[in-house]
Parts: structure tokens; C-alpha cells; sequence
């Protein structure tokens, strides 16, 4: 009986995936909508093999080979930057820029009822100031990061009006990659700046398997299937960790309107476990990675005192277990700053209490919006440990296993979990939108 009702349950859900897969394939702006997404990332993919001029190839690898603050940048750039393509700096400087504007409305009043309060409008105008801010950080992050590259012997010695003109290039790159983003939010499905990150991190993925094809030592089999077994656990983890959410009862009041009784009805508020997503990681690795790119040039400078100051400094940054934790400090104050700025339980309980809505037992008003943020705070506690432990996963396992190459990287691996699902979230939505 039991292996009865799981085949029709199985039938069922096959028969479910193939309505929605015919669809997908028969809706023609749905259809339009995925294709338009394709074609953004070939578009971003062939960007990103485009390399600037007077790059030392064999120079680059030797370069890249283990330094953890360039393999982290070639995160937001795609992998454009493992390769210096006119793409090299990714998305990164718009991502700084947001959090710059992020942070200004916890300062400014006027941005934060501009971000907040003003409706879509006002949102407009918020991105637009983001967009500006987005121009000279990526003029200062491609001069900075060029001529560190240049110190390391990679770049060619080139004259500084040719540097300039490669600062030009690279930072219209970046603002194409921004402008590319907004366009697959408007035409596409998903985020268009989490999806240009994923593809980046999909497309290494060949090249790290071969990498350990290459490597391959049949002495340490047993270590690959514990490695296989392990990620297959911490993506199922990730999954779960994403998608969990507590459910807070609501309870709409009886009203009568003339001869009718409306109301009465009982359902929840759903709120996420991780209220901020992949958010928090991006933003600490932002803050991680601007300072010390400024750090590295700065390490090059001819006065000692300057030149003394950001070696100590990079030293420090540097040191592995000093690195894992100020990245897992700010992973953590950010997975609370972010779920601050998305969820605000005062206007939610406004907004409850004019649709004539309670928590049973919670009266409305102050009462509601002091019960959902204990709860949002205890929920956050346990999301922020969450993303902390993903964003150290690679020293986890490095230390269990000893071998540098089957680290799994925690950052990309929840940045390509979270964004497959969001992705496949909206086309769901769009699909039983279209049904109904």
C-alpha cells in the first residue's frame, strides 16, 4: 500500500513538472523572458573572454595560484578577471555602491524615506544615485587594481595615458555588466546581478574538475567519495537553511456589514529563517575586498612610513584564521543589518491592524511590532550563525581533509544554491500565473 501511494505520488509529480515544462516551452513571453536571460549571459560570457591588452598570461596563473584575495574578486567578476578581460571588474563596483547607499539610510533620514516611504518612484531615484556612485569606485577600483597588477609584472610596462585609456575600459565594462543586470530584472526572470555572478561561478566549474582529473591520486579515493558524500550533504543543508521559515498565526476579525459577516479567517505570516539570503556574504566580501585592493597599491608606495603601515597591514589580512574571522564578524553584522533594512515589523503591524488582523494573544499595534521583532532577532541569530559557518566552510574543510584542492567553496556554493532557487521560484510563479 505504502509503495503504492509513493509511485502515484511520484506519477504525480512527473505529470506536474511535464504541465509546466509544456508550459514554458508553449507561453510565448514566458519563452521570450528565459531566452532573453540566455542570451544576457553568451552576451557576458563572450565579454568576459575579451582580454585587455599587454596581459603576461603564464605570469597571471602564477599570480592566481593560491592567493585568496584575487580568487575572491574573480567571484564578482565572473571569472573575468582570472583572464584580465575588459569585463575583469565585474559587478563588484555597483555591489559597493549599494551597500554604500544601504548604509546611508541607517544616516541619512531623507534616504531612508526615499528608499522606504516614496513608493516605486522614490526607488527609481535611490537606484539612480547607486548607479553615479557606481562610476568613479569602479575608475578608482580598475586604476588601483591595474596598477597592482602591473607591480606583479603581469600587466606590461605601459605608459600612464595607456593606463588610463585600460582604466576606461574597464570601468565601461562594469557599468555595461550594471546596465546588463537591470535589463535581465526588467525583460528577464531573477536578479540580474545574481545571475551574472552564477554564471561567473558555473563556468569555472569545468575547469576545477579537470583540475582534479589531473590531479587525480587513486590512493585517495575514499577521500573523493567522503568529499561527494559531504557536498551533497551541505547543498541538501543549504536548501534546507533557505527555504525554512516560521509561520506566525494571524487571525482576521469578525466584522459585520450589513447583513453579511465578513472576516473570521486564520492564516500565517510567513517569515524566513534567512531574511537576508545571499546578501550578507556579498556585502562582508565588498567590504573585505575594496580596502585591501587599496591596501595592495598602497603597499607599493615609495614613502616608508605608508609602504610599512599597509605591509603590516596585508600581513594581517593575510593570516588565514585573522582573515576567516573578520570575514565571519561581518558576514554576521550584516546578516542583521540587511534583515533591519528588508523586514520592519512596525509597518507590518500597521498594516495588520488597519485589515483588521491580530496575533492571537498579541494585542495590536506597539505589542505586535515588539512580538515580530523578538521573533525576526532569534530568527536572524540562527541565519547569521548559518551564513558565518557557510563563509568559513573552505578553512572547515581544509582542516578536516588536509587538502587545499577539495575545499568546498562555502560563498559560491550558497551564492549558485540560492540563486538557482530564486530562479526557479519566479518561473513557478510565472508558470501558475499563466494557469490560473
Amino acid at each position: 500500500m505504502v509503495k503504492l501511494l509513493r509511485a502515484k505520488l511520484f506519477s504525480l509529480m512527473l505529470s506536474r513538472i511535464a504541465t509546466k515544462f509544456s508550459l514554458i516551452i508553449s507561453d510565448r513571453q514566458l519563452r521570450r523572458r528565459i531566452l532573453f536571460v540566455l542570451f544576457a549571459l553568451i552576451l557576458f560570457r563572450l565579454g568576459a573572454s575579451i582580454p585587455i591588452s599587454g596581459v603576461d598570461t603564464e605570469a597571471l596563473k602564477r599570480l592566481f595560484s593560491g592567493n585568496q584575495f584575487l580568487n575572491l574578486l574573480n567571484i564578482f567578476s565572473g571569472g573575468g578577471l582570472s583572464n584580465l578581460s575588459i569585463l575583469m571588474l565585474g559587478v563588484s563596483p555597483f555591489i559597493t555602491a549599494s551597500i554604500i547607499m544601504q548604509l546611508l539610510t541607517m544616516m541619512v533620514p531623507s534616504l531612508k524615506e526615499l528608499y522606504q516611504e516614496s513608493g516605486e518612484q522614490g526607488r527609481r531615484i535611490f537606484a539612480q544615485y547607486s548607479r553615479l556612485l557606481t562610476v568613479p569606485l569602479a575608475m578608482i577600483q580598475g586604476f588601483g587594481l591595474l596598477s597592482l597588477l602591473g607591480n606583479q609584472g603581469v600587466l606590461l610596462p605601459i605608459t600612464l595615458s595607456e593606463k588610463l585609456v585600460s582604466v576606461m575600459v574597464v570601468t565601461a565594462g562594469s557599468i555595461l555588466l550594471m546596465w546588463l543586470g537591470e535589463l535581465i530584472n526588467e525583460y528577464g526572470i531573477g536578479n540580474g546581478t545574481s545571475l551574472i555572478i552564477f554564471a561567473g561561478i558555473v563556468a569555472s566549474i569545468p575547469q576545477a574538475i579537470g583540475q582534479v582529473v589531473a590531479n587525480f591520486d587513486p590512493s585517495q579515493v575514499p577521500l573523493y567519495l567522503a568529499y561527494l558524500v559531504a557536498a551533497v550533504v551541505i547543498v541538501g543543508g543549504v536548501v534546507i537553511m533557505t527555504e525554512a521559515e516560521r509561520p506566525v498565526p494571524i487571525t482576521y476579525a469578525k466584522r459585520v456589514r450589513g447583513a453579511k459577516l465578513f472576516g473570521g479567517a486564520s492564516t500565517y505570516l510567513p517569515i524566513r529563517l534567512n531574511q537576508a539570503g545571499v546578501m550578507p556574504i556579498i556585502f562582508a566580501l565588498s567590504i573585505l575586498l575594496f580596502p585591501q585592493m587599496l591596501i595592495n597599491f598602497l603597499s607599493q608606495a615609495s614613502h616608508p612610513t605608508v609602504q610599512a603601515v599597509a605591509n603590516f597591514l596585508l600581513g594581517l589580512l593575510n593570516n588565514t584564521w585573522f582573515y576567516a574571522i573578520v570575514y565571519f564578524a561581518l558576514v554576521f553584522l550584516f546578516t542583521y543589518f540587511y534583515s533591519a533594512v528588508t523586514f520592519d515589523p512596525d509597518s507590518i503591524s500597521t498594516n495588520l491592524q488597519k485589515s483588521g488582523a491580530f496575533i492571537p494573544g498579541i494585542r495590536p499595534g506597539r505589542p505586535t511590532a515588539d512580538h515580530l521583532g523578538k521573533i525576526v532577532t532569534r530568527l536572524t541569530l540562527v541565519g547569521a550563525l548559518f551564513l558565518g559557518v557557510i563563509a568559513m566552510l573552505p578553512l572547515i574543510m581544509r582542516a578536516l581533509t588536509g587538502v587545499t584542492a577539495l575545499a568546498i567553496g562555502g560563498t559560491a556554493l550558497l551564492i549558485v544554491v540560492s540563486v538557482a532557487l530564486d530562479f526557479m521560484k519566479q518561473i513557478d510563479a510565472q508558470v501558475t500565473m499563466r494557469e490560473y
